[in-house]
């Protein structure tokens, strides 16, 4: 399975996150999954993808051209794959992947998450709307570690209070990475 991972290129204060990231791309390697992420080296997306390659994972960097080429060349992926922009990168990643996952992370994230939900609640595969019936939602995981993701749980429960969201768009809310594999499980 092909799981897209969006989370931070910065460290936390909270090294309970780092060490999360670190047992999932172990996990995701483990069990024969491909990682797919933001092709950073940095942060909580190089503890996450450093953990996958050590364990012998497939790992898939999806980096945009505005960086420059000194931090491009220095992925360690199995797999660069080169984009022009953010909008594009979030693009093949949620082209490309058959579940997700975010980790406590940025504004970067949270785009990243609300992408995924819009996707799943328009029916949207390839720019086109699935409207036959036969749309499987992407589940989108919460790793909502010590809390982390509440407020903004918080703020999606208003907006469906409101009758301005439809569905829970494939968003599931978690606490442990156990939890997130209980779940890619089932697919």
């Amino acid at each position: 399975m092909n799981i897209s991972v969006f989370c931070a290129s910065s460290q936390p204060r909270n090294t309970r996150i780092a060490e999360a990231a670190a047992e999932l791309g172990r996990r995701l390697a483990i069990g024969g999954h491909t990682l797919l992420y933001g092709g950073s080296n940095l942060g909580l997306m190089g503890t996450l993808s450093g953990a996958a390659l050590g364990h012998g994972g497939r790992v898939v960097g999806v980096i945009p051209t505005l960086f420059s080429e000194d931090i491009i060349r220095s992925q360690r992926v199995t797999e660069l794959v080169r984009v022009r922009s953010m909008a594009e990168r979030k693009e093949y990643l949620i082209a490309h992947s058959d579940a997700f996952v975010a980790l406590p992370g940025g504004i970067g994230t949270l785009d990243e998450v609300l992408e995924v939900m819009v996707m799943n609640q328009l029916q949207i595969v390839d720019g086109h709307r699935i409207l036959d019936g036969t749309y499987r939602t992407k589940p989108m995981i919460l790793l909502n570690i010590d809390g982390y993701y509440n407020p903004f749980l918080d703020q999606l429960r208003l907006v469906k209070e409101e009758g301005l969201m439809r569905s829970d768009a494939g968003l599931v809310s978690v606490k442990t990475v156990d939890d997130i594999f209980s779940i890619l499980n089932q697919k």
